[in-house]
């Protein structure tokens, strides 16, 4: 897969109803609250009106309950919860736009290669080759728990087994090929077995006989998403992944993630630019700067300084609240590191910035994961124009490889996707940056156009 050099978008679905984005002017208006079907039907219709690339899901299977060791305060505030499966709404939204492809997260810490593969080929086909796969090794207490596990699975050990697990299921895709299925009436043969064929898969982690029982995929197999943002992380996309999915906002880190990445990708053997970064990417569209900002200040000012501390801490896998009234970015890193929590997270990013020694208090913790999580400070904000003057120079100073994830957690939908449709995607293309029209009939086509 080569990518090209024009911006290319995709929209994050994953968290537009929680940390109070429903309770916002323009949130939800006219749905019933989530997961009305007709709410992500129409974000894919307008999706494919500003030729997005893909709509994505994050997904999580437990209620945060790190922070404090109490699920009290996700429930009390909607925060990263609910969450439901969404993989039964993509046909839906397939049917409803038929250009624009999905991205759906498994955690090969918890699923089995087999389950993943066969509901990754059935999409695939009910979406006519529109599929993507974001695997995510998970560091999140609470779906531990819900898994039978009592502590997160060690770094590496996470890492290692979501190799062998894209390594499986591509196996599995790969065992029923497509020159295998005949259909001829006047003999009657459905298949030739010589096309199908057992995987006879013994690894470290599962033992899969195959084949999959299913037809060859549209795609051959989904594109390959892959978000890890440690170091650890970055050379296991190296490895398998055909675009990833990377923290954006700061030119620094950005460029470090492309450089790292691009070493790992020529250690595999593989050209750098055969995989682009989608940077993940808070934007508030306004008639100005200070317009669009104020529109950030209102969403935080609705929720208790307490939400930013179940944000990190369940996104961390760790519980900030033990550390005590005071401590060094260092200390917290280590803390971190300890539990087994992420090696890439929020204080990992700030500690690149203030350094290990910097003095932090946990008022200010769970007021930087306040605002951290609604993008208060990192958003581009301001008018169509001056949020295209940045992505364009944050995509042209990172390999212009790629594009960018826009979150909507920076307000409320479908206000915030209409924005970057209406007003965003026509500055760009104005610029020459961005697609005028769908190239192509697969993901993968859209991708590489």
């Amino acid at each position: 897969m080569s990518a090209s050099d024009r911006i290319h978008l995709a929209f994050d679905l994953s968290f537009t109803h929680t940390e109070g984005r429903w309770a916002l002017p323009g949130g939800w208006n006219g749905y019933d609250y989530y997961p009305d079907p007709r709410f992500y039907q129409d974000m894919a219709r307008l999706a494919e009106r500003g030729r997005l690339d893909m709509l994505f899901f994050g997904d999580g299977t437990g209620i945060p309950d790190t922070w404090e060791g109490s699920r009290d305060g996700a429930v009390r505030w909607g925060i990263q919860w609910p969450r439901h499966d969404k993989s039964p709404l993509i046909p839906l939204m397939a049917a409803a736009a038929p250009n624009v492809g999905f991205a759906v997260t498994f955690s090969p810490t918890y699923m089995h290669p087999y389950y993943v593969a066969r509901l990754l080929s059935s999409l695939d086909h009910l979406t006519a080759g529109r599929v993507a796969l974001n695997l995510i090794t998970s560091t999140r207490l609470s779906d531990a728990a819900n898994y039978g596990f009592d502590a997160l699975m060690e770094h590496e050990q996470r890492y290692e087994r979501a190799e062998e697990f894209a390594q499986v299921c591509m196996e599995l895709w790969d065992s029923v090929s497509p020159d295998a299925i005949v259909l001829d009436p006047e003999t009657g043969v459905f298949a030739d077995p010589d096309g199908v064929h057992a995987i006879d898969h013994h690894g470290d982690y599962w033992d899969v006989r195959g084949p999959l029982n299913c037809m060859p995929m549209p795609q051959g197999h989904p594109v390959m998403l892959q978000a890890g943002q440690s170091d650890r992380g970055i050379q296991s996309s190296a490895r398998y992944a055909e675009m990833v999915f990377a923290g954006g906002g700061n030119l620094d880190y950005m460029r470090r993630h492309r450089e790292l990445l691009d070493g790992y990708l020529v250690e595999e053997g593989r050209d750098p630019r055969d995989v682009g970064i989608l940077w993940s990417t808070q934007v508030m569209l306004g008639e100005s700067e200070a317009a669009a900002r104020a529109k950030l200040s209102a969403l935080a000012d609705q929720l208790p300084l307490e939400s930013g501390g179940v944000y990190l801490a369940h996104n961390s896998g760790f519980d900030f609240s033990t550390l005590g009234p005071k401590f060094t970015l260092g200390e917290a890193a280590a803390a971190i590191e300890a539990a087994q929590g992420t090696k890439s997270g929020f204080i990992h990013r700030l500690m690149a910035v203030e350094g290990p020694d910097y003095l932090m208090s946990l008022d200010e913790l769970q007021e930087r994961g306040r605002v951290g999580m609604l993008g208060v400070e990192s958003a581009i904000c301001g008018t169509a124009a001056q949020v295209a003057d940045q992505l364009q120079e944050l995509h042209e100073n990172t390999g212009a490889n790629g594009g960018f994830m826009i979150q909507g957690a920076c307000g409320p939908n479908p206000r915030t996707l209409t924005d970057v449709v209406d007003l965003l995607v026509p500055e760009l293309q104005r610029r020459g940056i961005y697609r005028t029209e769908y190239e192509g009939t697969t993901l993968r086509d859209r991708l590489t156009s």
